[in-house]
């Protein structure tokens, strides 16, 4: 995965100076906030993070459905299975 240097923010800096942090939401969309210099936390606008919970709520759903097909298609086996 690829990451934009420039919404690095150490965790010193953030403590110290979250408006910082806020500013770089604010014109990049997202900061990084790096831990042991590591990326560690995201942050992100509050409209975005509703666009990635309800991506991954669709995903989920995707999942649940497609278990559930395979567990309706396969039910003579997962049966004979549990004896």
């Amino acid at each position: 995965m690829m990451i934009d240097t420039n919404i690095l923010v150490p965790m010193k800096d953030a403590n110290q100076n979250f408006s910082k942090v806020v500013r770089m939401v604010d014109e990049d969309g997202m900061a990084v906030i790096l831990k042991n210099n590591k990326p560690r936390y995201v942050v992100v606008d509050f409209d975005e993070y509703n666009t990635i919970a309800a991506a991954i709520q669709m995903r989920k759903a995707k999942i649940d459905s497609i278990a559930d097909k395979l567990i309706e298609e396969n039910m003579e086996v997962f049966l004979e299975l549990g004896k």
